[in-house]
């Protein structure tokens, strides 16, 4: 069996998405390799295929509880043994995983990194065949990463153990330059076939909105998106109670996660939202990493996060199947203070030497920096993502809330050059408001003590509101006019570049909103995203989104008998081209993404049967348009 016959087989497909190929061609050629992709494009595939191919067993090293449980199920179903070995399991239980998996049982093997160094994995290593190691959220490894685990370096060690060192793989969607370079440099990666397929996820639409109360939007956004399924993250465990009770006495289907439930409670809850019994999740950041769910279609964020890796990955869970989805944030001035009280009050690793900590404390204040650019800026939000992750975007996506919205520009170039004077004249020791409160002419005590009274630029811009010149200043930052100290006291500083607005060869234009700066509480009832995205399950007519309920109710019984999440049996992707194609036997709906012949064996006849039952056994078009224009 080749590589084509075990993606049609398996997994229902009948070509490779970009860059699939050459990363599973490099590992079935011993290479290493490492993936740089989006969430969403097929990371998986790239090495459960080679691992079948291979001739002993692919180790699959993960953090994620959740997300091994999810694969494992979905494996299994598709036809391939598979099992995972974490502390959710009981000492018996992974005895007898391994045994099996010594008897050849299982071709690929889930692993968490604490498990790589206990005496009886490393004797089990020892004894079978490890064709290939693969390091999921790779990013993990590295300090500059926004989520280094410690016990990442753990893999290093593991490989050195055995005798024949394997092909390593390692696969992450979030990952900077500097962190890709670690990634190659800590793993020790030889030569590696390197992917980056970009990080643009085309079908979410992102939106910064700034709205008078947060709680009211949030509530009439979900009842204006009935029925779909979503996650909204809160930077605290009392704003996820408070919205959790706020949605509850809408009557609406709300679970809830985060660190101070109980351990079966977050289970439960977890496992509803997977189930769809609950289908909006409120949360911490504790929940998400793993969720393979596909059908999530927004995300919200109550509060801003701490970094822009960390907002792209929790968005990113948005939309998983490639369908049109929502990323929005909910800003507030007050997300910085929240945030940066966070950062002093995180845990610090005592394997660090005081210059390690207060490096990565100045990384943190770095990203939290940058995330807060992202919040103020009013150019294209994707292109402001794509360029932090190292791509050069040409032009506007046409699919965030910046390049929807009208703005005016004004030439601020003498505001710019006021701003630059005054923190010069104030030899750059002080922070943003402090350098407003002066230049507006501000006589709070703070800037008494401080004696800025007698400075030429106290009040120079006394017509402006003190927060219209902080969002000057920030834009200025943003262009790299200014520059602040990588410490929590940011305190401002003049670039090379300010010069060339001092020497007028250069002029500063600042945009503003035709719209009120603040939004409404009240989301539009249709999507903003459709002008740009639209659903696949757009393409059906009345019938065919008839006959797509049908299949969805089928599908949910049979996974409710099966006590495996609804997605794993198929994605809604698969049963809107179920009821595109309408097939009416076997062949037919073999033809259908993501149905492989142990799918079919499984459930093909029971979805026959609901789509003869609908269609009469007769050709019907259940959709607009034509049948390339549909797909």
């Amino acid at each position: 069996m080749d590589k084509f016959e075990i993606l049609k087989k398996y997994f229902g497909y009948d070509c490779f998405r970009e860059g699939q190929e050459l990363l599973i061609d490099a590992a079935l050629r011993g290479q290493d390799v490492l993936g740089i992709m989006p969430t969403g494009a097929g990371k998986s595939i790239c090495y459960q295929v080679p691992a079948l191919l291979l001739s002993g067993i692919t180790l699959v090293i993960s953090p994620l509880i959740s997300l091994m449980k999810d694969q494992v199920q979905a494996l299994n179903q598709a036809g391939i043994h598979a099992a995972y070995i974490n502390s959710s399991l009981s000492e018996a239980q992974i005895s007898k995983a391994l045994v099996l998996a010594a008897k050849g049982v299982y071709k690929i093997i889930y692993v968490a990194p604490e498990r790589l160094e206990t005496p009886g994995f490393l004797r089990f290593a020892g004894q079978v065949e490890i064709s290939m190691v693969t390091v999921d959220e790779a990013h993990c490894i590295s300090q500059w990463g926004q989520d280094f685990r410690p016990s990442y370096l753990k893999i290093v060690q593991f490989i050195k153990t055995l005798r024949v060192r394997p092909i390593v793989s390692a696969f992450t969607a979030t990952a900077t330059e500097r962190v890709t370079e670690d990634i190659i440099c800590v793993l020790g990666l030889t030569g590696p076939e390197i992917l980056v397929t970009g990080f643009d996820r085309k079908n979410l639409y992102f939106a910064v909105e700034r709205p008078r109360k947060k709680e009211a939007y949030v509530k009439n956004y979900v009842l204006s998106h009935p029925g779909d399924s979503g996650i909204i993250y809160c930077a605290t465990r009392k704003n996820v109670d408070m919205l959790y009770d706020h949605l509850r006495l809408e009557e609406i289907p709300v679970t809830r996660y985060h660190a101070g439930l109980g351990s079966e409670e977050r289970r439960q809850n977890q496992e509803d939202f997977i189930y769809d019994k609950a289908p909006v999740m409120v949360a911490t950041n504790a929940f998400g990493m793993g969720i393979d769910k596909s059908n999530v279609r927004y995300v919200l964020h109550y509060n801003m996060p701490q970094s822009l890796e960390n907002y792209y990955q929790e968005a990113g869970r948005a939309g998983r199947d490639g369908e049109a989805s929502e990323c929005i944030l909910l800003y507030s001035a007050q997300d910085v203070m929240v945030n940066r009280f966070l950062l002093d009050s995180k845990e610090q690793n005592p394997d660090f030497t005081r210059e390690e900590l207060l490096a990565i404390r100045e990384r943190d204040e770095e990203r939290l920096r940058i995330m807060n650019y992202y919040c103020m800026t009013k150019n294209c939000l994707r292109t402001y993502i794509l360029r932090y992750f190292g791509e050069r975007s040409l032009k506007d996506c046409g699919n965030c809330s910046n390049c929807q919205k009208e703005f005016i520009q004004h030439d601020m170039t003498e505001a710019a050059r006021h701003i630059i004077d005054c923190i010069v004249e104030l030899r750059g020791r002080y922070g943003i408001n402090v350098v407003a409160g002066t230049l507006v002419g501000d006589n709070r005590a703070k800037l008494k003590e401080y004696g800025v009274a007698r400075y030429a630029s106290y009040g120079s811009l006394k017509d402006m509101s003190e927060a219209g010149v902080k969002e000057i200043i920030n834009q200025m930052l943003m262009e790299e006019l200014l520059t602040v100290t990588p410490d929590k006291y940011a305190l401002l500083k003049v670039t090379k570049a300010a010069e060339e607005i001092q020497n007028g060869t250069r002029t500063f234009l600042w945009k503003e909103c035709k719209k009120a700066p603040e939004t409404d509480t009240k989301p539009d009832k249709k999507s903003k995203s459709t002008a740009v995205q639209k659903r696949r399950s757009d393409v059906l007519n009345s019938k065919g989104l008839e006959l797509f309920e049908r299949l969805r109710i089928l599908r949910t019984e049979l996974a409710r008998e099966q006590h495996v999440p609804p997605y794993i049996i198929f994605s809604d992707k698969t049963l809107v081209d179920m009821c595109i194609k309408a097939p009416v036997n076997k062949a037919g709906m073999l033809k259908v993404i993501g149905v492989g012949e142990n799918k079919f064996a499984k459930y093909g006849e029971q979805f026959l049967a609901e789509i003869r039952a609908f269609t009469g056994g007769r050709p019907e078009k259940l959709y607009f348009g034509e049948m390339e224009e549909a797909r």
